[in-house]
């Protein structure tokens, strides 16, 4: 196929991708919880749980726990997993972890999925992936798009929103390895274990 080809269809799913997340961000005018709520987590707890799951509490970690509880308010849910990552242009996300939620269980789930866009280099990260507006832990497993990149990174912790059906997740990682650039894809969380990214 001649190269030229292949460079326009590349832009042409880069800018499919683009359209679908930003319509989804758009559509969603979900408002933050607001603060004090007895069914959701407080700054603090937060702060403590994230704090233990990495091992380490730096500015970094604060700083970023800060603006999603700013800009989000208060989650009701948080999940502590691992992942693995690795992008030529186009990447590939694989995931595990577990969801807690306020007054319920802990419950295993697994995440999946592709990106697309100017993106290279491979990571292993653990991942607490803060949780707003999950009335119903069904409603978790569906696809979730977003915007990844270097957006909110500070000190070696990064965060990124993704949004579905009024439901937002906030993943905050803090990783190793080499990854830079900006990509755009969606999280998959599913019940099970899956090896297709779709």
């Amino acid at each position: 196929m001649p190269r030229v080809i292949v460079q326009w269809l590349y832009a042409i799913l880069c800018g499919l991708t683009l359209l679908t997340s930003q319509a989804a961000l758009a559509a969603d005018k979900t408002p933050p919880l607001r603060q004090g709520n007895s069914q959701t987590y407080h700054e603090d707890e937060v702060m403590r749980e994230a704090s233990a799951f990495f091992r380490k509490s730096t500015e970094g970690l604060a700083k970023v726990i800060a603006k999603a509880f700013k800009e989000q308010g208060e989650p009701n849910g948080f999940i502590k997993g691992e992942e693995a990552a690795g992008a030529i242009g186009v990447g590939l996300r694989y995931g595990h972890g577990e969801l807690q939620t306020r007054g319920g269980r802990a419950q295993k789930v697994y995440w999946q999925g592709p990106s697309i866009g100017f993106d290279l280099g491979g990571n292993a990260s653990k991942v607490f992936v803060l949780v707003y507006q999950l009335s119903d832990t069904e409603k978790l497993f569906q696809r979730f798009p977003g915007v990844d990149g270097s957006l909110y990174f500070v000190g070696g912790v990064g965060l990124c929103y993704l949004r579905s059906e009024g439901i937002t997740l906030a993943p905050v990682r803090l990783g190793v390895g080499w990854r830079q650039g900006a990509s755009v894809g969606y999280m998959h969380f599913t019940k099970n274990k899956r090896w297709n990214p779709f």
